[in-house]
């Protein structure tokens, strides 16, 4: 904090204050590039094959602030009034959350209850697992493909040819179509009928391997809902959720990639040579080991 110990401290308040200015997206963003650039430098990222997949984020709102937006009722009395929602038809078209506007009521699977909440999106590089991309949504049924085009658009290319594997909810045709307009080979598992991936595609064996490795995305989601509490958010409106989001996923990527270093403390993975071989290469070259063993390679 910059204060010496005589220093006064000041008033709470101002953490509250500083608490605006940090969660937020553009400086989220910066820092997580900033782990992602450092994995990057360390080799545990390509930029070939990637996984896609979407989870849901509890909003911090309840059912009684789902509420009509025509409705202008003077609310109930009282500081928590029972509410009976039964025989109401409550859908995210005429209804909105008064605690969250941007919380929508959704479910994933037919038996799951609704409930308001966000969905967050991740892109995963297939090497090591590391999380790449990450968009916050409003939960909708095409919210998963359109936020796979976005964070997929903005892949820096290096190879010629990119994969993306990602499950069943990805396998229509705007999805398998959008890929292939951006020179991605979409590797979706696909449904048993009226799938948009043709033999072309399944006959390859990259296409098995990428449906195998995608699985290691969820991972990274019970990661996060687990150790990073973000299975139910305390922070309103997506401009706050993407900037913890981005915290979080950075926060990920540290722990995937920082490994126990055996003089003690912590270094950075790197996929490199056999120590063996550099210190073959290098031998007679003190300044060359020196540079190696801080870099962590030996």
């Amino acid at each position: 904090m910059g204060l010496n110990i005589e220093d006064k401290v000041w008033d709470y308040s101002t953490f509250s204050a500083g608490r605006e200015r940090l969660f937020n997206e553009d400086l989220a963003r910066v820092f997580f590039e900033r782990v992602k650039h450092t994995a990057g430098w360390a080799k545990l990222t390509s930029d070939e094959h990637f996984s896609v997949d979407s989870t849901l984020i509890e909003a911090w709102a309840s059912h009684k602030s789902f509420k009509r937006q025509d409705d202008d009722s003077t609310p109930p009395a009282g500081r928590n009034a029972e509410v009976v929602f039964k025989g109401q038809q409550r859908s995210n078209d005429p209804h909105a959350s008064t605690t969250d506007a941007d919380a929508r009521l959704f479910k994933k699977a037919a038996g799951d209850k609704s409930r308001l909440c966000h969905m967050g999106h991740i892109l995963m590089d297939n090497r090591h697992g590391l999380v790449v991309d990450v968009e916050i949504t409003h939960a909708s049924g095409t919210a998963e493909r359109e936020a796979a085009l976005k964070m997929l658009a903005r892949q820096k290319r290096k190879a010629r040819r990119l994969t993306v594997g990602a499950d069943k909810g990805y396998d229509c045709k705007a999805f398998v179509k959008g890929c292939r307009k951006l020179g991605i080979t979409p590797h979706v598992a696909a449904k048993a009928q009226h799938s948009a991936i043709d033999g072309r595609t399944r006959r390859h064996e990259g296409y098995k391997t990428s449906l195998r490795i995608r699985k290691r995305i969820e991972e990274a989601f019970g990661w996060i809902k687990t150790v990073g509490g973000l299975a139910k958010t305390k922070l309103i409106g997506h401009a706050k959720l993407a900037g913890q989001a981005l915290m979080c996923f950075a926060a990920y990527n540290l722990v995937r990639t920082w490994a126990p270093s055996p003089a003690g403390g912590a270094r950075i993975m790197r996929d490199s040579q056999p120590p063996s071989r550099i210190k073959n290469r290098c031998a007679g070259r003190k300044d060359c080991l020196g540079e190696h063993f801080s870099n962590g390679l030996l």
